[in-house]
């Protein structure tokens, strides 16, 4: 029975996201377009061994399609359901309030495949060839979902609906430029390159452009940072977060 309520509300969370246009918008629209333009585009600086822009694009635009959805996404929709009292009015049914946390994460996990299979199969298009381990890629992705949907949950979960949606795209912003996603880190000033080493963001970019890479690696100091904000985020979210 808990399983069958589940599914239905990952249904409507599905749903629900998809008739959002901002929501297409932010985890299709953008990272499809920027893989695009920038692919089309020779502007970008490009990493030492790199040929096609692509190549270097394409792990970093997986990253963003991560962000987007497991922290934006996701922090904004609840923001507006726990300012109308929607989430409390979930959490007091039969559904409760363990499966309707469980069916979000669903529904995150859906929009997340469906955006590799879009964004690999446009990336291929351009000229990526992915080598290396789809396996070590996905646990990658898998610890940074976590790490990112706990940041969402805790501005969602913490702050009014209209803060946590400027702090959320604010943060996407900050994240973005400092994730190495669409320029090399190494670009950077010393002080912002060191800086954005302890980021969810560059390391998951990091994760997956090794992972995907000929060696198929993971480097150990980009895992570290995605487990610590795997850890902590959700902790705070989890102390943090008030459902009215």
């Amino acid at each position: 029975m808990r399983a069958a309520a589940v599914a239905a509300q990952t249904r409507v969370e599905l749903a629900l996201t998809l008739r959002r246009g901002e929501s297409l918008l932010l985890t299709l629209g953008i990272p499809v377009g920027l893989l695009v333009f920038f692919s089309l585009v020779s502007v970008l600086p490009l990493p030492a061994g790199v040929s096609e822009p692509v190549d270097f694009l394409a792990p970093g635009i997986l990253a963003l399609a991560v962000m987007s959805t497991a922290m934006v996404s996701l922090a904004i929709a609840t923001g507006f359901e726990r300012q109308y009292g929607v989430l409390k009015r979930l959490g007091s049914t039969p559904l409760g309030r363990p499966a309707l946390l469980a069916a979000k994460t669903l529904a995150v996990v859906v929009i997340e495949v469906l955006q590799v299979a879009v964004l690999v199969a446009v990336a291929v298009v351009l000229g990526w060839r992915p080598q290396g381990s789809p396996v070590l890629a996905a646990g990658a992705m898998v610890l940074a979902t976590v790490g990112f949907a706990g940041l969402g949950l805790l501005m969602a979960g913490a702050l009014r609906a209209e803060v946590t949606l400027a702090a959320a795209n604010g943060l996407y912003l900050v994240l973005l430029l400092l994730g190495g996603m669409v320029f090399p880190l190494e670009r950077l000033p010393a002080t912002l390159e060191a800086l954005a080493g302890l980021l969810p963001s560059a390391a998951l970019t990091e994760a997956l452009d090794a992972s995907l890479s000929t060696n198929a690696t993971l480097p150990a100091s980009a895992v570290a940072v995605l487990a610590a904000w795997a850890v902590t985020a959700p902790a705070l979210a989890a102390w943090r977060f008030r459902w009215e």
